[in-house]
């Protein structure tokens, strides 16, 4: 009867309270609500402005559970994390077109209007990871990329000016984002580091998901609905097993395959591996 009579009060007792950046944005969003929907988590959706939690609210998410920080500003970082028994990285640098051509190829010139890779998947989540630590070394689940392995990944090139001198400045997002996960590895804080393949945003639930590690290709294809990668954010903070491991992450297509629906078994099909960071290179 105490037990009830708290639950009413105050909600499960071991509920987990779990920060989620990039909460306003897409696939940070689709793990946050999905957290929301369990009663055995506590989270706070972490945005960048006002404007995204007026969106948020407004949507129906309890004021209460969103807040304000830029994740590149430490302190307010840690301010948000204080509490939190973990910590869903969801943060990344969104590319967009910036209206001008390459005269050499005719494609359109891609850059980062609301923050250089450096600025947001390196410096950004280097705040984060540090927030985590302070906060008493909480689970950290980064959401990362495939294409790791790869320096001429032609992701890189996007956002990338040549310089007079011969030099560059600017993009690398992959680059960044490995150095980030290498911080991270190397931090002592418990993590967990996703490399989804190609987003799509297609409804979730639906497709068997593969596992691999440094960008291999054996069956499925190279992408993966966000829902999806949403789940297995969620279910690494569930599932012990997970602390500790870095993998890729794709789909079968629509039809093809079982519908995944056991996790931990899905964490088998690594046979123990973890991604090699002797591979490619870091910015």
């Amino acid at each position: 009867m105490l037990r009830l009579s708290l639950l009413l009060l105050v909600g499960p007792l071991d509920a987990l309270r779990v920060a989620v950046t990039g909460a306003g944005g897409q696939t940070g969003q689709h793990a946050f609500r999905k957290l929301l929907a369990l009663p055995e988590f506590e989270p706070v959706g972490i945005v960048r402005s006002e404007e995204s939690k007026a969106a948020l609210v407004k949507s129906g998410v309890p004021a209460d559970a969103v807040t304000v920080a830029d994740v590149t500003d430490g302190a307010a970082i840690a301010a948000a994390l204080a509490g939190c028994d973990a910590l869903i990285i969801g943060t990344s640098a969104k590319p967009a077109p910036s209206g001008e051509t390459d005269e050499s190829t005719g494609r359109p010139i891609f850059g980062f209007p609301n923050g250089q890779p450096e600025a947001v998947d390196w410096l950004g989540q280097k705040s984060q990871i540090d927030g985590a630590k302070a906060a008493g070394a909480i689970h950290v689940v980064l959401c990362s990329s495939m294409g790791g392995t790869d320096p001429g990944n032609m992701l890189n090139a996007l956002g990338r000016e040549s310089l007079p001198d011969g030099s560059t400045k600017g993009g690398d997002i992959l680059l960044w984002k490995r150095k980030a996960e290498k911080y991270l590895i190397d931090s002592g804080v418990p993590f967990t580091i996703v490399h989804p393949g190609g987003l799509l945003n297609e409804p979730g639930g639906k497709r068997q998901l593969v596992l691999g590690v440094d960008d291999e290709r054996t069956v499925g294809e190279r992408s993966i609905p966000r829902e999806d990668v949403a789940e297995v954010l969620v279910q690494a903070l569930r599932i012990p097993a997970y602390r500790g491991r870095s993998f890729d992450l794709r789909s079968m297509n629509e039809g093809e395959g079982a519908v995944t629906t056991d996790f931990a078994a899905l964490l088998d099909e690594l046979g123990g591996r973890d991604c090699d960071y002797s591979l490619g290179k870091m910015a």
